[in-house]
């Protein structure tokens, strides 16, 4: 699943190696928007990936009016060594979890939304029929709503991205995840090359922005992290975030190395000289961190 190793200050303590660095701490979500679409969550039982990943930096997206949704159930037929979502057989498909979705998109009045999903290689069109009509039944209700997908692989079959090339969302997004070196060992199902033609393939069908995002802390070295980026720029995408890992539980990888904030600026600065249109880069960062500036 893409992007889901989000967690809190709370949880870490239990499960980061002893000396985590002052830079890792989290500050509690605050302010009248956050509380007030906390609430609504709450009320409704709607269900984000800002709540159940328990983002660190839900309150500041949510005060930007962002929130990230996970569709197709919350099992994933992959079983990535850094992602804390459960692996198995997945339940049946929800049909009508699409309008669920734009509904909640309508309660909360979110003016942005990421949409993510767990992988679904048991069915064969991917899930992306789902993702499709999720889409469009969120361009309905919520026509003001501007919208990024954060996509699978699909197993690189064209048909099933096409389906997301004819949704048309503002930014598509798929995640590298980590270095070529490491990809066996981190996405196991996944590739390293699928990876980067799905992000080649999707710019090449007319997709206006394209996103990609990698952890550090994996065991890759500074000449990794920047080959990857070069290699993004060569698919033509368009903005890079690059974040620490932290390690969901003790039974997935562990953390081999906390960036320093400063390394981060370095990656940052070397992406913007390569010429990705927006570069997020820092310990906190997350897939969906300033998604809302990514559609400019």
């Amino acid at each position: 699943m893409r992007g889901k190793f989000q967690i809190m200050e709370s949880v870490l303590d239990n499960t980061l190696p002893v000396g985590k660095p002052k830079w890792l701490k989290v500050k509690l979500p605050i302010g009248q928007k956050y509380t007030e679409l906390r609430g609504l969550v709450d009320q409704y039982k709607l269900n984000t990936i800002c709540t159940s990943g328990s983002c660190p930096n839900m309150g500041e997206c949510w005060g930007e009016g962002t929130a990230t949704f996970m569709i197709l159930g919350n099992i994933c037929t992959r079983s990535c060594g850094f992602c804390g979502v459960k692996t198995g057989r997945p339940e049946t498909v929800d049909w009508d979890e699409p309008e669920k979705v734009a509904r909640s998109i309508k309660i909360m009045k979110i003016k942005h939304a990421v949409i993510t999903s767990v992988d679904r290689d048991d069915l064969k069109d991917g899930g992306s029929i789902i993702w499709l009509e999720t889409v469009r039944a969120i361009r309905r209700m919520n026509p003001e709503t501007t919208l990024e997908t954060l996509i699978p692989d699909f197993q690189g079959i064209e048909r099933n991205i096409d389906r997301i090339v004819e949704a048309n969302p503002e930014v598509v997004s798929h995640n590298m995840e980590t270095v070529r070196r490491l990809t066996r060992e981190v996405r196991i199902q996944a590739k390293y090359d699928r990876s980067l033609e799905v992000l080649r393939y999707l710019k090449e069908k007319g997709i206006r922005r394209t996103k990609s995002g990698i952890m550090l802390g994996l065991g890759e070295t500074e000449e990794e992290v920047i080959q990857t980026m070069r290699d993004l720029r060569e698919a033509q995408v368009d903005i890079v975030t690059i974040g620490q890992y932290l390690q969901p539980s003790k039974k997935h990888l562990p953390v081999k190395e906390f960036i320093t904030p400063e390394q981060f600026k370095k990656y940052e600065d070397l992406g913007k000289e390569m010429g990705f249109r927006h570069v997020e880069s820092g310990a906190l960062v997350r897939s969906s961190y300033h998604a809302e500036k990514h559609i400019l």
